[in-house]
């Protein structure tokens, strides 16, 4: 049984840690900080929890309090990490951050879209993105593992059968999407109280989203030429799920045929992503670590539609967490984590 820390189990990333790291049968959670809650019962803030971990604390966060742990996963805000990370290496086998600290490979990128220099640009070499239907191989065994955006995850799968195949233009590519409320993380903000979010559809960061390097990054790498896109996300009054609508322009001679088979082969043997007919649900991925793919051929104009749902906090988050923190300590890439939905 390895021994595993949550940094930062009070967000909702850790709390879906929480829960999946419950059922899982080789990861056992022995630090689960949360200095916001440190001291308070983790089922005082997730009553769900209670079944497992009854009058659990959450822990204060210490370096100490992690020595000899084997791998440690950080639910940090975005920044947070590039102060703790280092902490950890040394002290941990494996690190699996899900914020944006370490994803992208340049750092210049960073106070562009970020705002902020990066402080430890030394180790954005090192950090193996973590999306393993596409870079599974650099996944085993990983000291650094940068969890992908829920947002550029969705985008990534359902683009890159498209690019890889060289079915279509790199650039000029629209990503359109819609997350639930949870996205934006526990923390109370003015657009996601309930009486804001609730019956409102709201497009935000026009233009200059963070995700937007981290979608170019990951679809230039699998298909080999510079990828522009750009994206609109929205925020829609459901709790969890995300929906990418993605619209790119097919090269001379590409078919629906084509397109289809590129869907096929690309996931035929992968256990968490499936394709799907006509639109995939985001209700349809709720609770487990699946995407639902889907893409099709518009003759008429000229565009290739392509589509993935998924629950941003399971495989656009926590599940793919787990996911790579298996494969990193070798372990079958599939325990703790279910492809099936709760449905309705």
């Amino acid at each position: 049984m390895a021994k595993v820390a949550i940094v930062g189990a009070s967000g909702y990333t850790g709390a879906e840690l929480l829960r999946l790291l419950a059922g899982h049968p080789e990861l056992e959670v022995v630090v689960a900080t949360g200095d916001s809650q440190a001291g308070q019962p983790i089922a005082g803030l997730y009553p769900s929890l209670v079944g497992v971990y009854g009058d659990r604390v959450f822990d204060t966060w210490s370096a100490d309090a992690v020595d000899g742990v084997d791998l440690a996963f950080c639910g940090l805000p975005h920044g947070a990490s590039q102060a703790v990370v280092p902490e950890l290496r040394g002290r941990v086998g494996h690190v699996v951050d899900l914020a944006a600290d370490f994803r992208l490979a340049d750092a210049a990128l960073y106070p562009e879209w970020y705002g902020e220099e990066h402080t430890v640009p030394e180790l954005l070499a090192e950090a193996v993105y973590g999306l393993p239907e596409l870079f599974r191989a650099d996944l085993h065994g990983a000291a650094l593992v940068a969890g992908p955006g829920c947002y550029p995850t969705a985008a990534a799968l359902a683009l890159a059968p498209l690019l890889r195949a060289g079915l279509v233009e790199p650039t000029g590519i629209v990503v359109d999407a819609v997350s639930g409320v949870s996205g934006a993380g526990r923390a109370p903000k003015p657009t996601t109280t309930f009486c804001t979010a609730d019956g409102d559809v709201t497009a935000y960061g026009l233009l200059r989203h963070r995700h937007t390097p981290e979608i170019e990054q990951t679809l230039t790498r699998v298909g080999g030429a510079p990828a522009q896109v750009v994206f609109t996300p929205h925020l829609v009054p459901m709790s969890r799920g995300m929906l990418a609508t993605c619209y790119s322009r097919p090269v001379a001679g590409t078919t629906a045929a084509d397109v289809e088979a590129a869907f096929a082969d690309a996931y035929r043997a992968e256990r968490f992503v499936s394709v799907v007919p006509g639109s995939p649900s985001t209700k349809a991925t709720q609770g487990s670590n699946a995407a639902h793919v889907a893409a099709v051929l518009d003759e008429r104009t000229g565009w290739v539609l392509s589509f993935c749902a998924l629950d941003n906090l399971g495989k656009g988050a926590s599940g793919a967490a787990v996911q790579c923190a298996n494969l990193a300590l070798g372990l079958p890439e599939e325990l703790g984590l279910s492809a099936i939905g709760v449905y309705p």
